[in-house]
């Protein structure tokens, strides 16, 4: 296993200029949400040149490519979305179209496509089925959903999957993993509907302003006064937005937020005490209101058992430099968690950050650096968990 392990590593280390252009390539041609034409076709270009065979579902932007034969079947994923973000970080294959890879996605890809060649070209040796699942929409929650609906984890069975995300605020080499690893998430948009009118005269109106931030203050209230003070819970709302000039009330004003906790007690009954506080407080002045939900995920739940498998195959690989911590426990939220309630799943964290400390920037700042030599042990990674998972 030693040697096979280390072959794997430098297998990886040997396509290290590949995966560079692939990544920078990629990072040049960033696309939202389920609509990743581009992004598709250039990673479809690279699975055609590797032999590798595969089936787009372009409505949704989703691949699913698979390597081997056998009973067994094991799923590695990577999302490939970006974020409508304008990139400031002045490198030479910086994004120019208005969207940016600020998360790392561009990296993710890379990773999965070079354990795609690094998989076929064992692929006699595997004693079953891996499937590598390209991902649109992680950023808007959408993706892991589509991608559930277009048959990802039938066709065949899959047994057990793992996926990994790279931080740029992680030093180079160092591996996390947790138990409960990333928050639930529930998005809403919040529309209140009141009637507009001048400015001198808000009597003769129904400001929704106004009832926008008495609903604002009763969700905070929420957290502070409805939720156990042991229990994680963050409520945000990120956009608020309504009227356009200084002399009119609006018609209309909108917020936007996100709900996130790992207890699942708590976060039915906020999302219940949010449909319930929203529709009372806009009736108390006035206003009719509308809710939509835009995204509904539950935690990630990482498998115990996998996690001591998956880290017994990195630390198999012999890396110089990697380090492996446990305990990690964020409330940021993963739609991975749409296949983890599903099968048995794990879910590692890639630290990707540049040897110069003072230049590190939390995921989505348009400055943002990756650094890429986290793409060979990456692939070498994703390629040795699938292996020894079939293998076991």
């Amino acid at each position: 296993m030693g040697y096979m392990a280390h072959k794997i590593l430098e297998e990886a280390q040997e396509i290290n200029d590949l995966l560079i252009k692939w990544r920078r390539d990629l990072h040049q041609i960033p696309e939202t949400d389920l609509e990743l034409p581009k992004t598709v076709e250039y990673i479809s270009k690279r699975l055609d040149e590797m032999n590798v065979e595969y089936k787009v579902f372009p409505e949704v932007s989703v691949i699913i490519a698979q390597i081997g034969k056998g009973d067994k079947c094991f799923l590695l994923r990577s999302d490939m979305d970006a974020l409508p973000v304008e990139e400031e970080t002045g490198l030479e294959f910086a994004s120019k179209n208005g969207c940016m890879h600020g998360c790392g996605h561009d990296l993710h890809a890379t990773i999965l496509l070079g354990a795609a060649k690094i998989l076929k070209a064992h692929e006699e040796e595997l004693p079953g089925v891996v499937k590598l699942l390209f991902q649109p929409g992680e950023e808007t929650f959408r993706g892991a959903k589509a991608a559930v609906e277009a048959g990802v984890l039938e066709n065949p069975h899959v047994d057990a999957a793992f996926a990994a995300h790279v931080f740029a605020a992680i030093p180079c080499g160092t591996i996390g993993y947790g138990v409960e690893a990333m928050a639930s998430v529930y998005g809403f948009k919040i529309t209140l509907t009141g009637r507009g009118g001048h400015g001198s005269a808000p009597e003769g109106c129904i400001d929704p302003i106004n009832a926008g931030v008495e609903v604002y203050h009763a969700l905070q209230a929420l957290i502070a006064r409805e939720c156990p003070s042991s229990a994680e819970a963050a409520l945000t709302i990120g956009q608020f937005t309504a009227g356009n000039a200084a002399n009119v009330i609006p018609e209309r004003c909108v917020l936007q937020g996100t709900l996130r906790t790992f207890n699942e007690e708590v976060r039915t009954m906020l999302i219940r005490r949010i449909n319930e506080i929203v529709p009372a407080v806009a009736a108390a002045y006035r206003t009719t209101c509308e809710i939509e939900e835009l995204s509904n995920v539950p935690s990630v739940t990482c498998n115990e058992e996998l996690n001591a498998e998956y880290i017994k195959s990195v630390e198999s690989l012999e890396n110089p430099g990697t380090t492996i911590n446990g305990g990690f426990h964020v409330m940021g939220s993963e739609d991975f968690a749409v296949i983890s309630a599903k099968i048995p799943a794990s879910y590692f964290v890639v630290g990707a950050g540049v040897e110069d400390q003072s230049k590190w920037k939390g995921q989505h700042n348009p400055k943002i650096l990756f650094n890429e030599k986290a793409l060979p042990l990456g692939a070498a990674m994703y390629a040795k968990i699938a292996m020894d998972w079939l293998a076991k």
